[in-house]
């Protein structure tokens, strides 16, 4: 468990020691493929008095720019970022929504301009209003033949529903092939579905990180994270800290994975 600060400490000392924990890390074993739960946007607007979470959602934006930059820095080859759920589209006010829509829609367009970054839209494109769903899939085309660090955007996103579509999905093959349900049902493999979810030929998360001291998944990654680590961080989204995402993969370094053993 971290505390995160907020603007505070950012001094010559704050830099000494930020370089010299991240020299440290120079031999540790790194996340190859971290996931990200950015929280804490709206607390973050409205414990600094803004009227709109619009404030709060674009400072979490910009930390997420300045998060997978830190991510590529230091090695980290995939970066799943939750950015809005399914129920999100469901239970958020109206304005609110809309202004988080078009945030993401300006995120997504820059991300897929930055270095060599492969960017790619996981959730479902249907549920989405369609100019949102256009911005995603041009990034994602845009991005395609780029080889460097591949940047999974969560958007419309529902691990359960992910889990649903997977199944279909192995469904529908296999009535196409003239298969029958026993076989089916014979043949099924937790292989198999992996290799039908929305990240379907990526490694599973080795770390998921979560701001604002909430410690829940939240419909997030349900398959993927189910032998990741786990580091919960009390800053909120907009307060992140590169010393404080330094110390997560320091952390994860010192940790003996399992893999449910």
């Amino acid at each position: 468990m971290s505390t995160g600060g907020s603007n505070q400490g950012r001094g010559p000392l704050y830099r000494l020691y930020t370089g010299r924990l991240r020299r440290s890390l120079r031999d540790d074993p790194v996340p190859h493929h971290l996931a990200m739960m950015i929280d804490g946007n709206r607390r973050w607007a409205r414990q600094l008095g803004y009227e709109s979470a619009a404030h709060g959602h674009r400072a979490g934006a910009a930390k997420m720019r300045e998060f997978l930059t830190w991510c590529d820095d230091v090695g980290v080859r995939v970066v799943s970022l939750y950015l809005l759920s399914h129920d999100n589209l469901a239970k958020r006010e109206s304005r609110e929504l809309a202004d988080l829509l078009d945030i993401i829609a300006e995120l997504a367009d820059e991300l897929s301009r930055e270095r060599d970054w492969r960017v790619q839209h996981v959730g479902r494109s249907e549920n989405l209003p369609p100019d949102l769903a256009r911005v995603l899939h041009e990034a994602s085309e845009r991005t395609r033949g780029n080889t460097g660090m591949h940047v999974n955007l969560a958007v419309g996103y529902g691990g359960r529903s992910e889990i649903v579509d997977a199944v279909r999905s192995i469904i529908a093959k296999h009535d196409q092939g003239g298969g029958s349900l026993e076989e089916l049902a014979a043949s099924l493999t937790p292989e198999q579905i992996g290799e039908h979810l929305y990240t379907g030929g990526q490694p599973d998360p080795d770390l998921v990180i979560r701001t604002s001291g909430e410690q829940r998944l939240s419909d997030f990654l349900l398959w993927q994270s189910a032998h990741s680590e786990f580091y919960f961080v009390e800053a909120l989204g907009p307060d992140l800290r590169e010393v404080d995402f330094l110390r997560a993969i320091r952390d994860y370094a010192r940790r003996e994975r399992r893999f449910g053993s």
